[in-house]
Parts: structure tokens; C-alpha cells; sequence
């Protein structure tokens, strides 16, 4: 009986939640080259050639895009070593995370 009861309540611990996930969002400015907005993409989000193009049109065309949706550590590591690159090269790249 008390073994039973111990499996019920590490059955009820164990309750495991997906975790929230967050958007890493780009914004449009007027000095970034388009170039540059690949470049990240690719290197850093890890999209493809045609993807990181087709997002980085989007940014232009509709002044942000959703690049990713991805758990909280991971999209605030990606959009520091972004924001990181950036600033290395003079870019104001804007790049922002809030919850999906």
C-alpha cells in the first residue's frame, strides 16, 4: 500500500510542461545592409540561403519578421551573439524576444 502511494505521488511530481517559447523578432532600419540581415540569418538562426533571404525581404518590405520561435535560452543567446555581430560591424540591427 505505501509503495503504491509513493508511485502516485512521483507520478504527480512528474508532471513534465512543455516550456514557453519566445520570438525572435527583426526590425527594419535604414542602415543594415540586406546583405549583413543574411548573413545572421544564416550563421546565427541557421536558415538557409533562400530562407534567411526570404525573412530578410520580409523585414524590408514589412518593416519586422519572426525569424524564430525557440525556448527562452536559446532565443536570448541567439539574439545576443546578433546583437553582438552588429555592433562589431556598425549596424543598428534591432532585434527584439517576447513571449510567443
Amino acid at each position: 500500500m505505501a509503495q503504491e502511494q509513493i508511485q502516485s505521488n512521483v507520478r504527480e511530481r512528474t508532471d513534465i510542461r512543455e516550456p514557453h517559447k519566445w520570438t525572435v523578432i527583426f526590425w527594419n532600419d535604414d542602415f543594415t545592409t540586406m546583405d549583413f540581415v543574411v548573413k545572421v540569418l544564416t550563421d546565427v538562426f541557421l536558415k538557409s540561403e533562400q530562407e534567411a533571404e526570404r525573412l530578410m525581404m520580409k523585414v524590408h518590405e514589412e518593416g519586422q519578421a519572426v525569424v524564430g520561435v525557440y525556448s527562452y535560452d536559446i532565443a536570448v543567446s541567439r539574439k545576443k551573439l546578433a546583437d553582438k555581430m552588429a555592433r562589431a560591424e556598425g549596424f543598428p540591427l534591432k532585434i527584439t524576444v517576447k513571449e510567443a
